[in-house]
């Protein structure tokens, strides 16, 4: 038997784990035969490239968990509980049966009805499909000079660190309690290390019953939503502002309340007055950058106490920026009752973590909690517990250091590409934000420049997806620096001028 299996030596995967990996393919889609040997250890080596032994760890391996199994002087064949079946176009995948399971009654279909799809358009109560978020290409990671926010460098993450901790984790003598359902508690030991050394750099102290893990600031937001809003709410969102925010508020049926930005954050006017909760993002403003001064917070303080209104202050890059000229997050302010703080653990770290937590009093937390358990009960208890270990042993503050310094780096590298190669694009903030807002000039529609950058091996984010007026502005952009490798932010800002210059 001949296998047409491929092997790439020139990945970050080993040989052993492609070969399983190819080989179980193989055997959910039928492509082996039922009663015929597969090719020897010594043949598929040759036919790959790889040594017997490693063909023979893969074949043991999956002989141990039941894929195949061996006959003696004869060699290895499918296993009887994968064996194709071609009536149906599926691999059987059936567990061995005691005799009194195979005698139960089977339900059978009748051979002339014919089996329609449901019509999900006619089913579906909600269509969230039809909120537009920020569009970015799944892709970024393959264009090599990729302006996009939201997303690291992977060189950049602590590896060895981070194993470090997992092996430690796994080790042998360790209690495993993260292998356990938690119901809808968190590690104890993330909250109080969020309590004791996260938390107060934002001058925030808080009670263990007053904080909530969450996957994600965003699963904050949604968790929120659903408990506090309904068609009669009336929420002030920033303009432009965080589009998937936008979109979980009108998603629960509330209405929006859109207030203009300003060099010193959202503009108060007699709009504000209307609303029941206020979504703003003081410490940088989502897109712009825009730092919220100190009075337009006492300001915003003033009108949500007099007309009994509730902030909710996303600080969703709070370690991200190491400004020593920081405000304290608004929860640590006067108002700091009538302020929901949320907040991302992951954003600077790795974003595929997707660990965030909120901040508020504990009735809200404890109704939150409950919601929670509904959905998803809590986040993967090993994630929280990998992560708290990591802030304890002073590894997430030594990162936060490094990551700050080359964030400031990128960030005056990207400044000086900007003023030599494109001196036209205007900065609108010039705060130590992660990424710059830009204007071009009017004629220039930034969705046209980021479609033609594209072919050019760029990719820098439209503006215009940040606005939510009925015509939005077309000549702003934003241009994120840290998902970019370092060496390859001026030849991307040279290529990018000539695309402008075309």
């Amino acid at each position: 038997m001949i296998l047409g299996l491929t092997l790439h030596k020139d990945t970050d995967r080993c040989l052993q784990e492609q070969l399983r990996s190819a080989l179980l393919d193989a055997i959910h889609s039928g492509s082996l035969p039922d009663n015929e040997a597969l090719p020897s250890c010594r043949k598929l080596s040759k036919q790959l490239g790889v040594s017997r032994n490693t063909v023979a760890i893969v074949y043991e391996t999956l002989a141990d968990d039941g894929y195949i199994i061996s006959r003696p002087r004869s060699g290895y064949y499918l296993h009887p509980n994968y064996h194709f079946d071609h009536s149906s176009g599926k691999a059987s995948h059936r567990p061995p049966q005691s005799s009194s399971c195979q005698n139960r009654t089977r339900h059978h279909v009748n051979a002339n009805t014919t089996d329609y799809a449901p019509l999900w358009n006619a089913r579906l109560k909600q269509r969230p499909s039809h909120f537009e978020g920020v569009l970015k290409p799944s892709n970024w990671h393959a264009y090599p000079y990729s302006f996009i926010y939201g997303q690291l460098d992977p060189q950049q993450f602590p590896l060895s660190q981070w194993r470090g901790i997992t092996r430690r984790l796994l080790g042998a003598t360790r209690e495993k309690s993260w292998l356990n359902d938690c119901i809808d508690q968190d590690d104890p030991l993330l909250i109080e290390q969020l309590r004791q050394r996260v938390l107060p750099r934002r001058g925030i102290f808080a009670r263990e019953d007053e904080i909530l893990i969450t996957l994600g600031s965003q699963n904050a937001l949604f968790l929120l939503s659903q408990l506090l809003l309904d068609s009669h709410s009336h929420v002030g969102m920033e303009n432009p502002g965080y589009k998937e925010a936008a979109n979980i508020f009108q998603h629960c049926g509330a209405q929006l309340v859109f207030h203009d930005v300003d060099r010193e954050g959202m503009v108060i006017d007699q709009l504000s007055s209307r609303c029941d909760y206020l979504y703003v993002t003081p410490s940088h403003q989502v897109p712009t950058g825009v730092r919220m001064t100190l009075a337009r917070r006492r300001a915003l303080e003033a009108q949500v106490m007099r007309h009994d209104q509730v902030i909710l202050e996303d600080d969703y890059d709070a370690e991200l920026h190491g400004d020593k000229q920081a405000l304290p997050a608004m929860k640590a302010g006067s108002a700091g009752h009538r302020v929901i703080y949320f907040s991302s653990l992951s954003k600077a770290f790795a974003p595929g973590l997707r660990l965030g937590y909120v901040v508020a009093d504990a009735e809200l937390i404890n109704e939150m909690r409950a919601l929670r358990r509904l959905m998803y009960r809590h986040p993967p208890a090993n994630i929280q517990h990998q992560v708290a270990q990591f802030i304890a042993q002073g590894y997430y503050e030594k990162y936060l250091r490094t990551h700050i310094d080359d964030t400031d780096r990128r960030r005056d590298i990207l400044r000086e590409a900007l003023q030599r190669h494109i001196p036209d694009l205007a900065c609108c903030s010039h705060s130590r934000a992660s990424a710059f807002w830009m204007s071009a000039t009017p004629d220039i529609d930034t969705q046209r420049l980021a479609w033609q950058a594209a072919q050019q091996g760029v990719l820098i984010e439209p503006g215009f997806q940040h606005f939510f007026d009925a015509a939005p502005p077309r000549h702003f952009l934003r241009l994120g620096f840290q998902a970019i490798a370092q060496r390859q932010i001026v030849p991307g800002i040279t290529t990018l001028a000539k695309v402008l210059a075309r």
